[in-house]
């Protein structure tokens, strides 16, 4: 298989954690949706990341699209997401209000970072700004509160994977300050998967001068 996309994205990021986790052998195609357009299109017409190659040829697109993919090919035993039942609810919600708080950091960088000064709408910023600590906050009393070593359950989920991702983002693309005493338990369970070769050697850190930057990262999870 062959992923494209570039791991400053969380979005790509996930997916290429969960092949490593899965065991699944994959090539990397680091490619700029503002260097290499037009390459993407090829096999996604949205032009966006991530999409994943099959041997065939057949792309799928979406990260949450390929996940659901890689978790069919595993097995339920294997899978990164619970089957059913409670696990897999709470599962879901932790990355539903992950990939929002995602959704509303680019968001906000698009506001703060890449629009005029005197274009910015200041109560819309606010308002970015308050739906993303507002999820990080409900995520962070969620991992605080949980009994077991992992958000889901007695082993890692892609719950923790998404979440991990997303947060290393957006400690690297706001700078988010204290983000350990702004969110202990996050911040806990975010450093415990960054120390795992898995993740810590398929990262790339984000910079505001990136060429790919904001279109490469821009709703790649929907």
């Amino acid at each position: 298989m062959i992923l494209i996309g570039m791991f400053d994205s969380p979005f790509v990021r996930r997916v290429a954690v969960s092949l490593r986790l899965l065991e699944v052998p994959f090539e990397h195609r680091n490619w700029s949706v503002g260097r290499d357009f037009e390459l993407i299109r090829q096999f996604n017409p949205l032009g966006r990341v991530p999409a994943l190659v099959q041997p065939d040829g057949e792309a799928l697109i979406d990260s949450s699209a390929i996940l659901d993919f890689l978790d069919d090919a595993a097995g339920p035993e294997r899978a990164l997401l619970p089957p059913s039942g409670a696990e897999r609810r709470r599962a879901l919600h932790i990355i539903s209000l992950t990939l929002g708080a995602a959704d509303k950091s680019i968001l906000l960088l698009d506001e703060t970072l890449y629009r005029p000064k005197e274009k910015n709408y200041a109560p819309r910023i606010e308002r970015y700004r308050n739906q993303m600590h507002g999820a990080l906050a409900e995520i962070d009393r969620l991992a605080q509160m949980r009994t077991a070593e992992w958000m889901v359950g007695p082993r890692m989920t892609q719950a923790d994977i998404t979440l991990t991702c997303v947060f290393t983002f957006l400690c690297d693309a706001l700078e988010l300050g204290q983000s350990s005493v702004l969110y202990p338990g996050v911040s806990a369970l975010s450093a415990r998967c960054e120390a795992l070769p898995a993740f810590g050697e398929l990262r790339a850190k984000f910079t505001s001068t990136h060429a790919s930057y904001p279109s490469e990262h821009d709703r790649a999870a929907r």
